[in-house]
């Protein structure tokens, strides 16, 4: 191979999440006009490919636990100037899915990357809730146990965004449990098998979905609505006192005091000033 070879172009190609309608033209235009293909299963890919009359493409498996030797095959590819078009299972690359790596070698290899928008079960679940007007948190996968969901389940009853996660259909039952546990009022609503033949959405508070004891099945999204701030540990007046004292007494300012107690409270500055202030004066008085 020339040093001068240009090096070819990376595709990250969306495919449907459940209708093969929604497969874009310039997504069908680039699978037909690439010689290779990575993608997550080539069972599913090339079942995909077939339906739509494309064939004659050499495929290469890339999925979430690829080696770096697999990405490195890809990246070689691209060097020798041959055009590579990746597809996942479902929806967009590196959205819950593997694409991460290969976008990162791609990077440092310097090859052009395109990423190719189609379906994405995130925003379609997002525009189906009704529960989203702005900005919203997505979660992807909780974590099936442990302190990692611990943690995240926490995150969640005091995120005021909406949120957006994904969940298998064998721990749905559990996870609506431990949602409703930590934000019981908090609406939802639960997209399973968007755009296929049995595509439901379940709306509710998030203790009425809870009580929804069912057999879930098929791909699911859960949506939560906005939630009001709720106050952080350690917020009472008698708590912020205490933690203001031994900030006081450590050397620092009033201002400087009220300031941080009030972002890691939630509570109102001029109040948590004011009791800074008071902590302050008794302190004084206590020296005289």
């Amino acid at each position: 191979m020339s040093s001068s070879t240009a090096p070819g172009r990376l595709y990250l190609v969306a495919t449907p999440i459940g209708n093969l309608g929604d497969m874009t033209e310039r997504a069908l235009c680039t699978l037909r006009g690439v010689a290779h293909v990575a993608a997550e299963d080539t069972r599913r890919t090339r079942g995909l490919l077939s339906h739509f009359g494309i064939t004659g493409k050499e495929l290469h498996t890339l999925d979430a636990n690829a080696s770096e030797r697999a990405v490195a095959r890809v990246i070689d590819l691209l060097k020798a100037g041959q055009d590579v078009a990746f597809a996942t299972d479902a929806g967009t690359p590196g959205v819950s899915d593997p694409g991460r790596a290969l976008v990162q070698a791609a990077v440092a290899a310097a090859v052009p990357i395109y990423s190719l928008p189609g379906a994405s079960a995130v925003t379609t679940a997002v525009a189906l809730s009704g529960l989203v007007a702005g900005p919203f948190v997505f979660l992807g996968f909780l974590p099936r146990q442990g302190s990692g969901r611990k943690e995240l389940l926490r995150r969640i009853e005091h995120e005021t965004m909406p949120v957006v996660l994904f969940e298998a259909p064998h721990r749905m039952q559990d996870t609506l449990v431990d949602l409703a546990a930590h934000c019981p009022e908090r609406e939802a609503a639960v997209c399973r098998e968007l755009t296929k033949l049995h595509e439901e959405v379940l709306r509710g508070r998030l203790q009425e979905l809870a009580k929804n004891e069912r057999e879930w099945l098929g791909e699911i999204v859960v949506v939560l609505g906005e939630a009001a701030a709720l106050p952080l540990p350690g917020s009472s007046d008698e708590e912020l006192r205490q933690r203001a004292s031994a900030l006081l007494d450590g050397g620092a300012s009033v201002k400087a005091v009220a300031q941080h107690l009030a972002e890691i409270s939630g509570r109102a500055r001029r109040d948590v000033y004011a009791l800074v202030l008071a902590v302050k004066g008794a302190s004084n008085d206590g020296l005289e």
